[in-house]
C-alpha cells in the first residue's frame, strides 16, 4: 500500500488536505523557522495528528529566521489586508520549495510515495509557490533528485478558501482544531491576512459558531 507525508502547519489548508482522506498519510512534518506563530502551529498540528492517528515530527530551521526579513518572523506589523504587497510582507525565502525538498528527503529515505501540500487557488494569486506550475516543477525535480520519485499532491489546488471551508463542513473535518493566525496567541487575532481569509470563508459558509470559537 502506498503511503504519504503531509506538510502540516495546523492551518486551514493543511488540515483540510489531510481530513478529506483518499490518501494513506502516516507522517506529518511541521516546520519551526522562528515564526511568530510557531508555538501555536506546533500545538495545533500535534492535536490534528492525534485526532487522525499519524506520526508528527517538528523540523527546526533556525538558520531560516536569520535570512528572513519579513513580518512573519520580525517585529514588523503583519499585513492587515490582501493586496499585491501581501506576499512581500510575509515572504519566507524559498519556504515551500525548502519544505518540499525536506519532505522529499524523508520520502526518498523511508519510502513514502507522495507528499501532500495545502496549496490552493486563492493563495496562488499572491504566492507563486502555491501554483500548479510550482507543483509541476517540483515533481519534475524529484524525478532527478530522488530515487523514490515521490509525487507532490495538492488536493485543494482548484479551490478557494470559501470552497475549502465548505468541503471541511461537508466532510466533518474538525475546524475547531485550526490555527491559521500569523500573530500567534490563544485565539485568532482576526486582523492578519491569514485570519481575514479564514474569517471571510467562515462567514460565507454561515459558520458563526466556529467564528465565535476561533476568534
Amino acid at each position: 500500500m502506498s503511503k504519504g507525508i503531509i506538510l502540516l502547519s495546523g492551518g486551514l489548508d493543511s488540515l483540510v488536505s489531510l481530513g478529506l482522506g483518499g490518501y494513506n498519510v502516516s507522517l506529518a512534518l511541521t516546520f519551526d523557522y522562528g515564526q511568530k506563530s510557531v508555538k501555536d502551529e506546533v500545538e495545533a498540528s500535534a492535536k490534528i495528528c492525534e485526532y487522525y492517528g499519524i506520526e508528527h515530527k517538528v523540523i527546526k530551521l533556525e538558520w531560516l529566521k536569520n535570512i528572513t526579513h519579513t513580518a512573519l518572523v520580525s517585529d514588523d506589523k503583519l499585513p492587515d489586508k490582501i493586496d499585491e504587497n501581501s506576499a512581500k510582507n510575509v515572504w519566507v525565502p524559498n519556504r515551500n520549495g525548502l519544505f518540499l525538498n525536506i519532505a522529499g528527503s524523508f520520502a526518498d529515505a523511508e519510502g513514502y510515495d507522495y507528499i501532500l501540500i495545502g496549496a490552493n487557488k486563492e493563495e496562488a494569486q499572491t504566492f507563486p509557490d502555491n501554483t500548479k506550475e510550482f507543483i509541476e516543477r517540483v515533481n519534475a525535480e524529484f524525478e532527478f533528485s530522488t530515487r523514490k520519485q515521490p509525487k507532490v499532491v495538492a488536493p485543494l489546488i482548484n479551490y478557494d478558501k470559501n470552497d475549502i471551508v465548505k468541503l471541511a463542513l461537508e466532510n466533518d473535518i474538525p475546524l475547531n482544531l485550526v490555527k491559521s493566525c500569523y500573530a500567534g496567541g490563544e485565539r485568532h487575532c482576526g486582523k492578519c491576512e491569514s485570519c481575514i481569509r479564514l474569517k471571510n470563508a467562515l462567514i460565507v459558509n454561515h459558520a458563526e459558531k466556529l467564528i465565535e470559537e476561533l476568534f
